[in-house]
């Protein structure tokens, strides 16, 4: 085991990896910017050091200053949690070449995954279900405008390195082909400085599921379910579960063996997550996050298991602790994102917060930062904290959320609990009757 761990991260995930290396006896090391001198991860750490100023690239993103930290505090290994550098193979390269451990999948594995033309051909070649698509980089309209005719519009245009919605456009008809192309290159260039697109199919009501893995690196993996994470704005996710109201049995099972025989077959390690669309009874591959995902608390909710220490033991080069027959599903878990925005523009909405009241009871966890007199950042995430509720049934499950939600109270900025409230109230909510579409179409008419 590590006898130092270095969180290249902040706020809640932070916290949470903390929480995790405490349970293990592992020394924690925090690093922040200017603007996080006084929060909560830096307070509750071991040590901390400040990394830089406030913008992410000269801190959060400064891969020199995180190497130097390690070197001065002893850190024997670094946690990236999500966002920022979890997905960055350099990183996780340089982190090798000075020998330190990077809590996470092989550099090899990042690369291959962080590129969604190889990511989707690999998946394919794993035996994994694919959305229909081109099969490489669009290179022209020509050729773009004769693939869609194949492909059947409408179609998505998508930047092979993207992530979180941007580079990411729709094309109903041949004639907004260019145009969408055109701002899905110009966004890909600025986000990742990589303009490379290409095309798929764009399904018309399909929900969004995803698949939980864990694996060694050893030839052992398992799946440890599903999550919905249909509920989005933009393709950002605000509201996690699990297990989907969607698929039965019988899906489930299939997809996650066929997930875990692929990451067996790759000799994947660390914990990651395999993302499909799902439409019409069929799963079609869409990506794969080669780190911890920020609904992972939903997973541990319904199998008892704390995922960010099954990925440090595994980093540490244990082998998997656990077999598919040892894994339990239990009950119904529902996770709220809660963030600093209005509830309505999604406006952010970065200050102080005056007074903050978590709920609690039976199956109620609030993972967070945040305390009264904190302030919130201009510079980040709007993320103030994730609300997750388990229960035996999702009907128990919705009715504990609305009581949560109604306890949660947080002064000084506005926030999307009011959105979540209003949400359950909805029959298509109650009846788990929605699709990745649904929650703007809800908003527009509203």
């Amino acid at each position: 085991m590590f006898d130092k761990v270095l969180i290249a991260n902040r706020g809640e995930i932070a916290l949470r990896i903390q929480r995790a290396c405490k349970e293990l006896g592992v020394a924690t090391v925090a690093v922040h910017s200017t603007a996080d001198a006084d929060a909560m991860h830096v307070r509750l750490a071991d040590e901390s050091v400040c990394i830089g100023a406030a913008p992410a690239k000269d801190s959060y993103l400064n891969i020199p200053q995180i190497v130097a930290a390690c070197e001065i505090t002893g850190a024997d290994a670094v946690h990236p949690g999500y966002g920022f550098l979890a997905e960055n193979a350099r990183f996780a390269e340089i982190l090798e070449e000075h020998d330190i451990t990077f809590i996470g999948p092989s550099a090899e594995h990042v690369r291959l995954m962080g590129n969604k033309i190889e990511a989707k051909d690999t998946a394919r070649k794993l035996g994994i279900p694919v959305v229909p698509g081109s099969d490489g980089p669009v290179t022209d309209l020509k050729q773009a405008k004769r693939l869609a005719r194949e492909i059947g519009y409408p179609v998505l245009v998508k930047a092979a390195a993207g992530g979180g919605g941007r580079g990411m456009k729709v094309a109903p008809t041949e004639t907004e082909l260019e145009v969408a192309i055109s701002t899905a290159r110009s966004e890909s260039k600025a986000a990742f400085g990589d303009d490379t697109l290409y095309l798929e199919k764009y399904l018309m009501k399909p929900r969004h599921i995803e698949v939980q893995v864990l694996a060694d690196g050893l030839g052992n993996a398992i799946h440890l379910g599903e999550r919905d994470c249909s509920l989005q704005r933009r393709h950002q996710k605000l509201w996690e579960e699990a297990p989907s109201p969607a698929l039965n049995q019988s899906e489930r099972e299939t997809i996650g063996a066929t997930v875990a025989k692929a990451m067996q077959d790759l000799r994947y390690r660390g914990v990651g997550t395999v993302e499909f669309l799902y439409e019409g009874g069929e799963f079609f591959f869409i990506e794969m996050n080669t780190r911890l995902q920020v609904e992972h608390t939903v997973t541990e909710m319904i199998t008892g298991l704390d995922l960010v220490i099954e990925q440090i033991r595994i980093a540490a080069g244990a082998p998997l602790s656990l077999r598919q027959e040892d894994i339990r599903f239990n009950g119904h878990a529902i996770e709220c994102r809660i963030n600093a925005e209005n509830a309505r523009t999604f406006r952010p909405s970065p200050g102080t917060i005056t007074h903050f009241h978590t709920p609690g009871g039976l199956g109620v966890r609030v993972d967070s930062g945040a305390y009264a007199g904190y302030t919130i950042p201009p510079y980040y995430d709007s993320l103030i904290a994730k609300l997750i509720v388990h229960a035996r049934t999702r009907n128990e499950c919705l009715m504990r959320l609305k009581r949560a939600l109604g306890e949660f109270v947080v002064d000084g900025v506005e926030t999307t609990i009011p959105l979540f409230i209003s949400l359950i109230g909805e029959p298509d909510i109650v009846d788990g009757n929605y699709d990745i579409h649904w929650l703007e179409k809800h908003l527009a008419e509203g």
